[in-house]
């Protein structure tokens, strides 16, 4: 097979404030520096990846300026050159901008530990930096590279304690996608915050359904760049300093499509990486594998959508709200680990339809026992929507509803599956050119929504009767239950307002109920 080069350019990208020169990107001193004084050859994409992700605001000339970014997110496939290029960052920040504190985590601290290995190896070995070595600590799970002047540069393990204590001018997480939680990532981002041009530099590789910081952060970083909102809980990131450089194939893209490999194999044709090697693993990984490992593609792409297609796109509106005069129904969701709580809402619209919201997403469960409690006397009247039998949040919302001024309104039984079914039809009725007609549901993009609203999995349950299945779907499908059952109990009919009518397809005196 002839040989393929790799794409330089990513295919999803942050632009630039202004055009990029040795002016406005410390990228092209850092490529100067890796060439001149490491002896580096360079890939065409980790050159364009320096220039891009170290731009700046500001004027070098009289040193009053800062990087644009604060976080920066790198993601390409695996074996492409990230280990090196996190070597060239490393070495330049400690030598080139001589920056106080440097530090790097990684999936493992062994992991880590590569890294910095590399950075001392080249220090000690080059003639023009081995004079500015002050100490080297290689101790087991506290190696420090102090360089003089107090430049350090240490690692540590991906623990709610990285880089806590200490006041970073750089942080650099690999392997950003096995971050499972935020302890790790609120640790060490955190460090940086005292510093003007303090700055986190991640790499990786496509996340799979348990990469929450990942995902949560590439869906901001997308939200920005295609010019809409994105909402979530607690601030984890500044979308208006955050870079993404994704190098990946297109959603849709077979495994065995050239084009489609190069652009998520920048390296490719340029060093060891081969198409013909990527081949070969086509025939070994498994499809799933492979699209994250070698097309570094997320893992929704390969899995059927809950909803006709277009549909939750279609109902995402960055304007939608619930009118001021609205009846508010609440539904309360927990993951399938128990590890998160999940409060949202529902109203009417003013057009009529329906808006469903998530206003709350924290670890743990007591906390949403003091929400209520809290918010029962402001409201007068809380109703609670919930599945109230076989889900993992049934017990805390009977403790809820216990609460003075909130009603329950559990879905079970046959309430529960008629619930989903009218929730489905009005996500349904949001698909472009759909002729249903009927009310619909309206949301905000906000990522962890729209996550399981992609990629929840529906099972059979007989006569037509569907529900999320919280075990198969890849993602945690909390907040979609949490508005589907508050959207059930807004338009949930109750026995007392129910009708008799003769039907007019009895030939009787026979009565129908609706």
């Amino acid at each position: 097979m002839a040989e393929v080069l790799g794409k330089k350019e990513p295919r999803i990208w942050t632009r630039p404030l202004r055009k990029l020169t040795p002016k406005t990107s410390l990228g092209f001193s850092a490529i100067q520096y890796a060439v001149q004084i490491l002896n580096m050859t360079l890939y065409p994409w980790q050159e364009w990846a320096l220039i891009h992700m170290l731009e700046i605001v500001g004027d070098l000339d009289t040193a009053n300026w800062r990087f644009r970014y604060r976080t920066v997110v790198i993601e390409v496939a695996r074996q492409n050159g990230k280990t090196q290029l996190s070597k060239i960052i490393a070495s330049y920040f400690q030598n080139v901008l001589r920056v106080e504190c440097i530090f790097g985590t990684s999936l493992s601290l062994d992991k880590a530990e590569e890294v910095w290995d590399a950075v001392v190896m080249e220090q000690e070995g080059n003639p023009l930096l081995s004079g500015e070595i002050d100490t080297i600590a290689r101790k087991n799970g506290g190696k420090k590279l102090v360089l003089s002047g107090n430049r350090v540069y240490k690692v540590g393990a991906p623990t709610r304690r990285a880089g806590r204590g200490d006041s970073n001018d750089l942080v650099m997480l690999d392997e950003l996608r096995e971050q499972r939680d935020w302890e790790t990532w609120s640790a060490a981002v955190a460090s940086t915050v005292a510093k003007p041009r303090g700055i986190t530099i991640c790499f990786t590789n496509a996340g799979d359904p348990d990469s929450i910081v990942l995902r949560e952060v590439r869906s901001k970083a997308i939200a920005k760049i295609e010019g809409t909102k994105a909402n979530d809980f607690g601030g984890n990131v500044n979308a208006d300093a955050l870079g993404l450089f994704e190098w990946s194939a297109p959603e849709k893209a077979e495994t065995n499509d050239v084009k489609a490999l190069a652009q998520a194999n920048p390296a490719l044709g340029y060093g060891r990486l081969t198409i013909d090697a990527l081949m070969a693993n086509r025939e070994t990984f498994p499809e799933s594998k492979f699209r994250s490992e070698c097309m570094c593609q997320q893992v929704e792409t390969i899995l059927p959508e809950p909803f006709p297609e277009g549909a939750w796109l279609g109902g995402q509106d960055d304007t939608s709200c619930i009118r001021e005069d609205s009846e508010l129904f609440w539904g309360i969701e927990m993951s399938q680990d128990r590890r998160y709580t999940v409060i949202a809402v529902c109203g009417l619209r003013e057009d009529g339809n329906y808006h469903v919201e998530l206003v709350d997403r924290r670890i743990g469960s007591e906390w949403a026992i003091d929400w209520f409690r809290a918010r029962a006397p402001k409201y007068g009247e809380m109703k609670l929507c919930f599945q109230g039998r076989g889900a993992p949040v049934s017990g805390l919302a009977e403790q809820i509803c216990t609460i003075d001024g909130v009603i329950r309104m559990a879905q079970e039984g046959p309430e529960l599956s008629a619930g989903w079914n009218r929730f489905y039809d009005a996500v349904a009725a949001c698909t472009p050119g759909d002729a249903r007609g009927g009310v619909k549901v309206y949301h905000l993009p906000q990522p962890a929504l729209d996550t399981p609203g992609r990629t929840c999995q529906l099972r059979n349950l007989g006569g037509g009767i569907m529900l999320p299945d919280r075990v198969k779907s890849p993602d945690d499908i909390s907040p979609l239950m949490a508005v589907a059952m508050a959207y059930a109990g807004a338009t949930q009919v109750s026995k007392k307002e129910r009708k008799v009518y003769e039907s007019s397809y009895a030939s009787g005196n026979s009565l129908i109920f609706i």
